[in-house]
């Protein structure tokens, strides 16, 4: 009788192993289906997403030189869709949402010509303030897929 019990209490044991194996790896499988590769977002919108340490004081300055050099130089990018700047008051942060037809062409865009243009852009801040540093700060530059 004591046999009997664990042979029962070990198939009980292996088929709840089994099921445990088999439900693990059923949700490995389906996160992998589901993913898309990379290659596949090439050519999907695409929205950069910065944000920069604002000040209050030096917000108009911001803003002001925001539209003086980066919007004709993204608007001039074959790449480029739309650009929205919002201003957080508690936190004194910016958030620069740029959207692009794709990903490839927004890559494409050589940084050598990027830097160009925030060079521009630190140099106009750095004179309308008076200050030797530019007071934007980086904080995070990421980017957004769009959902379907």
């Amino acid at each position: 009788m004591k046999k009997i019990f664990r042979i029962k209490k070990k198939i009980k044991s292996f088929i709840f192993l089994i099921v445990c194996i088999f439900v693990f790896l059923s949700q490995s499988c389906s996160q992998i289906l589901n993913a898309l590769p990379m290659e596949n977002y090439q050519n999907e919108i695409i929205i950069e997403e910065l944000r920069l340490k604002v000040p209050a004081q030096y917000k108009e300055v911001w803003l002001k030189t925001e539209k003086e050099i980066w919007e004709p130089w993204l608007s001039s990018n074959d790449g480029f869709s739309g650009r929205q700047l919002f201003w957080d008051k508690e936190k004194e942060e910016a958030l620069i949402l740029v959207t692009w037809k794709s990903k490839k062409l927004w890559k494409s865009i050589p940084m050598s010509k990027v830097n160009v243009v925030q060079q521009k852009f630190e140099d106009n801040v750095k004179a309308a303030l008076n200050l030797e540093e530019n007071p934007f700060e980086l904080i995070y530059e990421g980017e957004l897929d769009q959902q379907r």
